[in-house]
C-alpha cells in the first residue's frame, strides 16, 4: 500500500522489469479463470482520486465493488478530529462497501515518504500516537488487517538504531492490532522507486514478519505480497508465491511496467493469481493501480463485473 512514484515506467534497459512476465513456462498457465476465482477490493488512496475522499466509497460501490482498502488519509496528522473520523466512516457505511485494510500513520503518501515508525524522531512519534487511533478506527468498520510502512533510512542515524526502534514500533503496533483481532501486515516495497527503503524484497519482509512475531509473542504478523513491488525488484514472482503464499494475508496487484491495471503491462497477472489460488491463498486481492488517464470508473474493464461484488 505505497505510494506511485513521479516517474514509474522503466526503460526498456532497466533491470527492474516483470520478473515472471517471460520466465513463467506455459505449462504453468492456469487459465483466463485466474482473474474470477479471486475476491478484489480498490484501493481508494490511489484510485477514484479524481472524487473527495468521501465520495470515493460510494463510487466504487457504483463500480460494482463490494470492499475497499485506504493508506492512512489523513497525511498531516496521525489523530484527526473525530469529525473528521466519522466522516470517513459514514461514507464507507452509506456507500455499503467493507473496508478490508488500512496503513497506519506513514507520513506524506503519496509523496516522499515510505512510512514513519523507524524514523527516530517526530516522526516516530507520531506512529505511535496514531497505533490506536488506527487500531480503532479500523475495528470500528470491521477491518481486520492493518499495514505498518517501515520507513527510509535516514542520514546520521545508524541502521541498526533505525531497526532497533522500528522492531520496537512494530511490536506496538501487533499488540494494537490483536486487540482488535486484526493482522498486521509487513509490505516489502522496490528499491528502483524507493531507494531508502530497506525493505525491498519478499525474503526482507519475511524476515521482519518473523522478528515481530518473535518479539510480540503474538504471531498475527503476515506478509503483504504486492505483485507490483516485486516485479519492479526484478524478483522471481512464481517462486515468491510457492514460498510464502501461507505467510502471506493480504496481496495487491498492478501491472508493470506503467503501475497500469492489469492489462496495460506484461505481467501474467493471470497465470500470477492463478498460481496463489493453487498455493491455498483466499484473501483479498487489492487493486492499487494508477487508472491513466481515463475516469478511475473505467479502469476495470478487464475484470467482469461479477467478480467485483464482495464474497
Amino acid at each position: 500500500m505505497a505510494p506511485p512514484p513521479s516517474d514509474p515506467t522503466p526503460s526498456p534497459s532497466d533491470p527492474a522489469q516483470p520478473a515472471g512476465a517471460s520466465g513463467t513456462p506455459s505449462a504453468d498457465r492456469t487459465g483466463p479463470g485466474s482473474l474470477t476465482s479471486h475476491r478484489y477490493d480498490v484501493n481508494l488512496s490511489i484510485l477514484f482520486t479524481e472524487l473527495p475522499l468521501l465520495e470515493r466509497p460510494a463510487a466504487a460501490a457504483a463500480a460494482g465493488f463490494g470492499a475497499v482498502e485506504l493508506w492512512w488519509p489523513w497525511v498531516e496528522t496521525p489523530t484527526p478530529e473525530k469529525s473528521e473520523l466519522d466522516a470517513v466512516r459514514r461514507a464507507i457505511e452509506d456507500a455499503g462497501v467493507w473496508l478490508v485494510g488500512l496503513n497506519f500513520y506513514a507520513g506524506q503518501l503519496p509523496g516522499p515518504d515510505r512510512g514513519a515508525l523507524s524514523i527516530p524522531g517526530a516522526e516516530s512519534e507520531k506512529f505511535r500516537a496514531n497505533v490506536d487511533v488506527a487500531a480503532d478506527f479500523a475495528a470500528s468498520l470491521g477491518c481486520r488487517a492493518l499495514n505498518a510502512l517501515y520507513g527510509n533510512r535516514v542520514d546520521g542515524v545508524h541502521p541498526a538504531e533505525q531497526d532497533a526502534l522500528a522492531l520496537e514500533n512494530l511490536r506496538i503496533a501487533a499488540r494494537a492490532a490483536d486487540r482488535i483481532g486484526a493482522t498486521l501486515l509487513i509490505e516489502a516495497l522496490n528499491r528502483p522507486e524507493s531507494p531508502r527503503c530497506p525493505i525491498v524484497s519478499a525474503p526482507k519482509a519475511i524476515e521482519v514478519v518473523d522478528r515481530v512475531n518473535e518479539l510480540s509473542g503474538l504471531d498475527n504478523a503476515r506478509f503483504l505480497m504486492d505483485l507490483y513491488h516485486l516485479s519492479m525488484n526484478g524478483e522471481d514472482l512464481p517462486a515468491v508465491i510457492d514460498r510464502y503464499t501461507d505467510r502471506t494475508a493480504h496481496v495487491q496487484i498492478a501491472d508493470n511496467p506503467g503501475r497500469g491495471a492489469p492489462g496495460t503491462g506484461s505481467l501474467p497477472l493471470d497465470d500470477l493469481l492463478g498460481r496463489l489460488r493453487k498455493a491455498g491463498y483466499d484473501g483479498w486481492i487489492g487493486l492499487e493501480y494508477k487508472p491513466g488517464d481515463r475516469p478511475s470508473a473505467e479502469a476495470f474493464d478487464w475484470l467482469p463485473g461479477k467478480a467485483r461484488a464482495a464474497r
